[in-house]
């Protein structure tokens, strides 16, 4: 069976289309592929800090791209913390919500960020503050980076996108590239002119490496053909919609790793234990019922106790455990935070009490 690695996202489109895969892929004979010379591995989140939009575009329709940066009082750019391909930034709005968008500029480049948010008419509101609240001048304050979406090393690389999930594989495909691994793209979204980036990811590996398909043109995918050579333990990474993502874990073949980025939390409620949380510090415990949330339980008690989406997917709830073994369910913190803290908003005790520092 493939082995499949998953985590939140906060990006996607629609699904990928089927003729202009098949043609592509169909004279596009890539394999053998090289490794990459080291692995590009995964960081733990950085600090809160206070950054400025100081470039805002719009690569694509209903897309904005923003550049954030820091700078001193006299006016030079301030050195950011490093990052890697498939790392994220926590975006706290205007309203107080936090949202998750992936990083998509040059990792080299240590005086700014870059980041792109699809509007979602449909959503929570959140890529919706981005579009209308967040010019060139603003002041937003962003944690992170953290990456739970690392590029390994690997004797063979396929990257699937769909529409704003080029976000995070845009640096992966420049890290291959510089390194001089081959590789293979499938993007596509509903049409080119939502497609952000396309002209830079059509110069970067040009029609041999890279698929561009589009649903208003060519209709549903053939990813069978995609996979059609691909070597055994080959690296499969994927960031789109659930339909896309569930549709190449389908036709993955045997032997090779799929690392997908998901918009949705995929922890199951089912079998949900009653247990209690103590509060170390405050001196008190509260129960926290099969059907309802560590968040729940523990904002009758401290009602002031920060979270934004509830989910999973913004990392604002999580909480220091100083005892008991946790049982965790979000798909969001890395393993080194995993150690000792937790998302009260999703993940629970793995046994009849844990304690939290609050």
């Amino acid at each position: 069976m493939p082995r499949i690695r998953t985590v939140v996202a906060v990006t996607g489109a629609a699904l990928l289309a089927k003729r202009a895969v098949r043609r592509r892929i169909e004279r596009s004979p890539l394999w053998p592929m090289p490794a990459l010379s080291r692995p590009i591995s995964g960081r733990p989140r950085g600090r809160a800090q206070r950054l400025t939009v100081a470039g805002r575009t719009t690569p694509a329709d209903g897309v904005v791209e923003l550049r954030l940066e820091r700078r001193d009082l006299a006016g030079a750019a301030v050195e950011l913390p490093e990052w890697e391909p498939g790392a994220h930034l926590d975006l706290v709005l205007p309203s107080g919500a936090v949202r998750q968008y992936s990083l998509c500029g040059d990792p080299a480049d240590r005086t700014s960020y870059t980041v792109a948010a699809r509007l979602i008419e449909d959503g929570r509101g959140g890529s919706r503050e981005v579009h209308e609240r967040l010019s060139e001048g603003t002041e937003v304050e962003v944690r992170g980076p953290r990456n739970r979406f690392p590029l390994r090393s690997s004797h063979a690389y396929v990257f699937v996108a769909g529409g704003i999930g080029i976000t995070p594989v845009l640096p992966m495909l420049r890290a291959a590239e510089a390194a001089g691994a081959e590789w293979r793209l499938l993007y596509g979204g509903r049409t080119r002119a939502s497609m952000p980036f396309l002209e830079e990811v059509e110069k970067l590996g040009g029609p041999e490496r890279v698929a561009v398909v589009a649903q208003d043109e060519d209709g549903l995918p053939d990813l069978p053909a995609l996979f059609t050579g691909l070597p055994p333990a080959a690296a499969v990474y994927c960031c789109g919609p659930e339909g896309l993502m569930d549709a190449v874990a389908a036709a993955l073949p045997t032997g090779s790793t799929l690392h997908l980025e998901r918009f949705t939390p995929t922890a199951s409620t089912e079998g949900n234990e009653p247990f209690e949380v103590e509060l170390r510090r405050t001196g008190t415990t509260v129960a926290v019922a099969a059907d309802e949330t560590v968040l729940t339980a523990v904002r009758r008690e401290l009602p002031n106790t920060a979270y934004s989406c509830a989910q999973g997917f913004c990392g604002t709830c999580q909480q220091r455990v100083v005892e008991g073994e946790i049982d965790h369910r979000d798909e969001l913190l890395t393993d080194e935070e995993r150690a000792d803290s937790m998302l009260i908003c999703v993940s629970r005790a793995r046994g009849r009490r844990i304690a939290l520092d609050l």
